[in-house]
């Protein structure tokens, strides 16, 4: 039986109180600049709107409001990242943060400021292997997976594909150097040849000398894992133009409509994928997405509205906004036994646990939560097609 039915009417009755006059305040720390830049505006709306259906639901701690404060982590700097979520807990008053998004920065972040200020964070896209065994005191959790179930995905889709040989680029940050070093061992396992895993440097003008170094060394695709909004685009500029490659393989980072939009038909053929789901409720949060004004199938989007949806379902499942204690009950309302929770039904879950019921949030991604708090994963195959991203199925 799920531990948040010990929570007593009078914890209830106590957060109420407080919770009348006073919103619970969440922050959304995402790369709003940087080399994600693209992603982040439809990653935020998606944590807001379920802040919005909460809020308007009434249901939260009985008559609980939410408010999002945001704050850029810039995905690169970790410094600054830092800076902003300490201004975020000591000054806004934040009890609990989506984000970050990259691997790097949600490391600093969760370190430096979440731990040692008690802090949950759920992470929508950080997806290095490493944070899966951070010291996090229990307050850090993602709603994507670990990229070494990417590794394994990327590797049986050039399998499928008749791929033996690659030549291997990343951006050399915790992100790539972690994605890479998965896809590398996963290819090679399975039989398959890696020429070259050559680190790339984000900010550049030119990656002429980075292309010369992977076309010397062959293969029959490149693999990019790095930023669309930044090397990974300028790797796949270089290559196209000095005729190097012809055919990607494009990770999760550089997933977007910001890629077709930069390339066109010019990667026709290429193919890749993300974390996705064609889950029921996926296809409602992309239609609640619509009405609310912002595109929902942008990667990453959907697992924000998931991961704001968990710390709010916890906070219900506390009794509490305290995160020293609704941390204890994020695995719980993510998963099995209990009544299923698609978006739009917030306040239908909200209510069950007020009322002493159980309740598994499937949410908009298929959640699961798996070991220390991580997406067990699923994944959107797409390939580029017409000068267009088309997706061709889901694992």
């Amino acid at each position: 039986m799920k531990k948040f039915l010990l929570a007593s009417a009078a914890t209830f009755a106590a957060t109420a109180a407080f919770a009348q006059d006073d919103p619970v305040k969440l922050g959304v720390v995402l790369g709003f600049t940087g080399p994600l830049e693209s992603l982040a505006p439809t990653m935020a709306a998606g944590a807001e709107l379920a802040m919005s259906e909460v809020s308007e639901s009434g249901a939260l701690l009985d008559g609980t409001s939410v408010d999002s404060v945001e704050a850029d982590s810039t995905c690169i700097d970790a410094a600054a990242a830092t800076a902003a979520t300490e201004r975020l807990i000591t000054g806004d008053g934040v009890v609990g943060i989506v984000g970050a998004d990259c691997s790097g920065v949600t490391g600093a972040m969760l370190s430096n400021v979440a731990v040692p200020n008690g802090i949950v964070m759920i992470s929508p896209s950080a997806t290095s292997p490493g944070l899966t065994d951070a010291e996090d005191n229990g307050l850090f959790f993602r709603t994507a997976p670990s990229d070494a179930r990417q590794g394994e995905i990327v590797t049986d889709i050039l399998m499928e594909n008749g791929v033996e040989e690659i030549a291997l680029t990343y951006t050399n940050n915790d992100y790539g150097k972690g994605l890479a070093d998965a896809i590398e061992a996963n290819f090679k396992d399975a039989g398959g040849t890696v020429t070259i895993a050559a680190a790339h440097e984000d900010g550049k003008a030119d990656y002429s000398a980075e292309v010369g170094a992977l076309s010397a060394a062959g293969g029959e695709v490149l693999v990019v894992a790095g930023y669309v909004d930044q090397g990974g685009s300028g790797i796949v500029r270089a290559a196209l133009d000095s005729g190097a490659f012809d055919t990607f393989y494009f990770p999760d980072g550089m997933v977007s409509q910001a890629l077709v939009d930069n390339f066109g038909s010019e990667i026709n053929g290429s193919y890749g994928a993300n974390p996705g789901t064609d889950s029921p409720g996926a296809q409602i949060y992309q239609d609640m997405a619509t009405e609310a004004g912002f595109d929902g199938t942008q990667p990453f989007s959907a697992e924000a509205y998931d991961a704001a949806s968990l710390i709010l379902l916890a906070m219900q499942a506390a009794g509490s906004s305290d995160p020293s204690v609704y941390k204890e009950y994020v695995m719980d309302v993510a998963n099995a036994p209990g009544e299923e929770i698609l978006p739009g039904e917030l306040e239908t879950g909200l209510q069950i646990i007020a009322d002493g019921g159980d309740v598994d949030f499937v949410g908009a991604s298929a959640v699961e939560l798996i070991g220390p708090g991580e997406s067990a994963g699923n994944y959107r195959e797409i390939t580029i097609t017409d000068g267009e991203l088309e997706v061709v199925g889901y694992r």
